[in-house]
């Protein structure tokens, strides 16, 4: 095999990964918004017709599909201009070596039991609260434009952030790794019809970013003082205490950990002498 025989199968080779990795932040952004999901789900469908009318030979109807689908790019990019914005804009938020600090499971739990701390406490005073915690994707674009912190987390600081009294307790606080990052951090809400018109700015404001991410954001209503969670698009509202402990905890432990465990798992089920 020669010299350029050789450049020219790595030139194919590299050419292919960058399909499979655009295609792959294509279906894992396609994943987490909710309007590109029923975009695709409807370009799926003219392309399903459009075969359809062709076997059938349907003239009329195969007319107008041709005019959509030459026309169709075009009117998407100018309807759909911000759901393609928030794209890109995620694409650049990532960040490919993945979380800045892989917290210990000390760490972990530490995190988790001051921030529930903090949750339970302003729960039985009805006073709001939202806490968006960073994963995968950055959360830069938000911190910048909010009141820098990065302190140690505490109940103690986290409960004095979302007093009334404080100029700040109307915005978002954000944690990265270990660290509260920023206070009144300003969210884009959701507009998703599904949601119940009885939720305030704040569970719009979670759901929002968890729309655009894959960040936890943790919830308080002032209103009711029930607890919600919202991760990947979705809501889950009125938890227990006890429920955001474990969806914390679970949620929060490192990719390369759950392997780990796994792999035990199976070595402490070979090890097991059986019964027989």
């Amino acid at each position: 095999m020669t010299f350029d025989n050789i450049m020219s199968l790595i030139t194919k080779l590299i050419d292919v990964l960058l399909v499979w990795l655009a295609l792959y932040y294509i279906l894992k952004n396609l994943r987490k918004n909710v309007k590109m999901v029923l975009l695709f789900k409807g370009i799926l469908i003219i392309v399903i017709i459009k075969i359809i009318s062709d076997i059938l030979d349907l003239v009329t109807i195969g007319y107008l599909l041709d005019y959509v689908i030459t026309w169709g790019p075009l009117a998407l990019i100018v309807i759909f201009q911000p759901e393609i914005r928030n794209v890109l804009e995620q694409l650049g938020r990532s960040q490919l070596l993945g979380r800045h600090k892989v917290l210990t499971v000390d760490e972990r739990e530490k995190m988790v039991y001051e921030i529930t701390g903090a949750m339970e406490s302003l729960k039985k005073d009805r006073i709001g609260a939202l806490i968006v915690i960073e994963r995968d994707n950055s959360l830069n674009d938000y911190i910048q434009k909010s009141k820098k912190i990065y302190a140690d987390i505490s109940s103690d600081l986290l409960i004095s952030i979302f007093f009334p009294n404080n100029p700040l307790h109307d915005g978002g606080v954000i944690i990265q790794g270990d660290k509260i990052t920023s206070a009144g951090a300003v969210f884009p809400t959701s507009d998703n019809l599904k949601i119940s018109k009885r939720l305030g700015t704040r569970h719009r404001a979670a759901l929002g970013i968890s729309e655009t991410g894959d960040c936890i954001a943790l919830v308080v209503s002032e209103e009711t003082g029930r607890l919600s969670i919202a991760m990947n698009g979705e809501l889950n509202y009125n938890l227990t205490i006890d429920d955001v402990k474990m969806i914390l905890l679970e949620e929060l432990r490192p990719k390369k950990s759950l392997i780990m465990d796994e792999e035990e798992e199976v070595e402490e089920d070979e090890e097991t002498p059986s019964d027989n």
